[in-house]
């Protein structure tokens, strides 16, 4: 979407081809580096505060063991256990601390261990950055310039919005709808910004 906006941006001061190379492969780079960082540091946070409440549980179980399970039959008995199958669930999880601590990390405070490695989950939005990112740029610099850009762009964008309704319950064509028109109104406000700036100064 960046990349778009800048390359719409520059289309609208109607600025040389080599503006466009420079700038939109800067901002590619730049800002699919940025959000790999951004994901390599929120999936490591994840990871880092999952740690800590387990190490917190583990303290707490094992400086106070009694309280702690009574937390466990406490929590169980809230989700409708009872009688022998409430103490069974208590008893089978207190038998281990590994499973005890993490059942407490779950049950209060909302907290799962995540799988995703935070290197991996960097390389791929690096990689969904620059494969994305590319469409626009590869587009303007064909033979049909701005108008091969918006298409491009458009296609992209649409398919994205369709593939991201996977994860909601939203149909795959309102989904596609929806980021297409706000990556296309985030160009058109970049063109729009563009077309201005070169007015003034041509004034």
């Amino acid at each position: 979407m960046t990349t778009f906006a800048i390359v719409a941006g520059v289309a609208g001061a109607d600025l040389a081809v080599t503006v466009v190379l420079v700038l939109g492969f800067a901002n590619l780079l730049a800002d699919g580096f940025a959000m790999a960082a951004s994901n390599y540091i929120g999936t490591k946070a994840e990871h880092d505060d999952y740690d800590r409440v387990l190490g917190i549980e583990k303290r707490h179980i094992a400086l106070a063991p009694d309280g702690e399970r009574e937390e466990i039959r406490q929590i169980f008995a809230a989700k409708g256990f009872s009688g022998e199958d409430l103490e069974r669930i208590v008893a089978v999880i207190t038998s281990n601390r590994t499973l005890w601590a993490k059942t407490m990390a779950v049950e209060e405070y909302g907290l799962s261990p995540t799988q995703r490695s935070p290197v991996l989950a960097a390389l791929s939005t690096f990689a969904a950055f620059i494969v994305c990112g590319l469409v626009p740029l590869v587009a303007y610099l064909s033979a049909g310039g701005i108008v091969s850009c918006v298409l491009a762009a458009g296609a992209t964008f649409f398919g994205v919005g369709a593939i991201k309704s996977r994860w909601s319950p939203v149909a795959w064509w309102r989904s596609g709808l929806e980021t297409f028109l706000i990556g296309m109104s985030a160009a058109a406000v970049a063109f729009a910004v563009g077309f201005g700036i070169k007015a003034l100064m041509a004034a």
